[in-house]
C-alpha cells in the first residue's frame, strides 16, 4: 500500500496571500503546502482522502487517470471545496463519484452542491453516490479494508481512518478518544496534524502531536495539516524524534 500526499497545509495554504514572512517566501518547495489530500493505492485500488479547493492542481501533477473513491473526514471547506473538481474523471469513466462520509456531512454537501442533486441537472453537473459511513464500523473498498476513527474538532466529531490494520491517518484534530487510540496503537505508519506551536481551540499543537504520537508508538510518524507558523520545513524536521517527520506535498511513502 503506498501514501501519496497531495497537500499538508492548513486552509490558508502555504504561501498565504499576501504574507511576506520567511517561510512563505522560502525558496524550498517542502515549505510550500497546499490544502490536505492524500491518495491511497494498493493494488488497482485508489482512494482519495478529502477533496479541497487545490484538488485539480493536486491531481493533475500526479498524473491520475482514474479515481471513484472519496473518503471525506468532515465539512470543512478546505476538505470538500474541491468536489466539483473530480467530474471529469466521472465523464471520463460514465459513472458518478462514490462519496462516503458521515451523514450529517452529505447533508451539508447536498447544500453546497445542491445543482448536483435537483431532478433536472443542468448538463455537466457533478454526479455523487453518497455513501454514509460511522465511526467504528468497518468496510471494504476494492481491496482496502477502512476502519473510520472517532477524533474531536473543536466541537465537530469528524472522521479520522485507518487502513489494513497498517496505516492510520488524522487530520484536524484537537483530541483522540481512548476508543480510537486503542484502535491504532502501535500501528505501522501514523500521520496526524500539527497547526503550529501555539494553543489552539481546534487542532494539535506540535508539541500536543508529539504527545500523541509517543502514546500510539507507531514505528513512524508523518505531521501534516501544518500553517506557515509551524516554521521552516528543514529546521522543525531537524528537532524531531527519529521516528517523526514532517510531511510535504508530493511525498509518497510505502507501508
Amino acid at each position: 500500500m503506498k501514501l501519496t500526499f497531495l497537500g499538508t497545509g492548513t486552509s490558508q495554504g502555504i504561501p498565504v496571500i499576501g504574507c511576506d514572512c520567511e517561510v512563505c517566501k522560502s525558496i524550498d518547495d517542502r515549505d510550500k503546502r497546499l490544502r490536505c489530500a492524500a491518495l491511497i493505492t494498493k493494488d488497482d485500488s485508489t482512494i482519495l482522502i478529502d477533496s479541497g479547493p487545490d484538488i485539480r492542481q493536486q491531481l493533475l501533477r500526479t498524473g491520475i487517470s482514474a479515481l471513484k473513491k472519496v473518503l471525506i473526514t468532515h465539512e470543512h471547506y478546505d476538505h470538500t471545496g474541491g468536489l466539483d473538481d473530480l467530474r471529469p474523471l466521472g465523464f471520463k469513466h460514465h459513472q458518478g463519484m462514490d462519496i462516503y462520509a458521515q451523514s450529517y456531512v452529505h447533508d451539508i454537501i447536498k447544500v453546497k452542491f445542491d445543482y448536483a442533486f435537483t431532478v433536472q441537472k443542468y448538463p455537466g453537473a457533478p454526479k455523487f453516490n453518497l455513501f454514509t459511513i460511522n465511526p467504528f464500523e468497518e468496510f471494504i473498498l476494492d481491496t482496502i479494508r477502512v476502519y473510520p476513527l472517532a477524533i474531536q474538532h473543536g466541537h465537530l466529531n469528524i472522521l479520522g481512518f485507518r487502513f489494513d490494520d497498517k496505516l492510520a491517518y488524522i487530520t484536524d484534530a484537537n483530541g483522540i478518544p481512548e476508543s480510537t487510540l486503542h484502535s491504532i496503537y502501535k500501528i505501522d505508519t501514523l500521520v496526524i496534524n500539527a497547526l503550529h506551536h501555539q494553543a489552539h481551540h481546534s487542532h494539535f499543537t506540535l508539541a500536543k502531536a508529539l504527545s500523541e504520537i509517543k502514546k500510539i508508538n507507531p514505528r513512524q510518524a508523518y505531521i501534516i495539516h501544518m500553517s506557515h507558523q509551524m516554521g521552516f520545513h528543514q529546521t522543525i524536521e531537524e528537532e524531531l524524534p527519529l521516528n517523526v517527520r514532517l510531511a510535504y506535498d508530493t511525498l509518497s511513502i510505502k507501508v
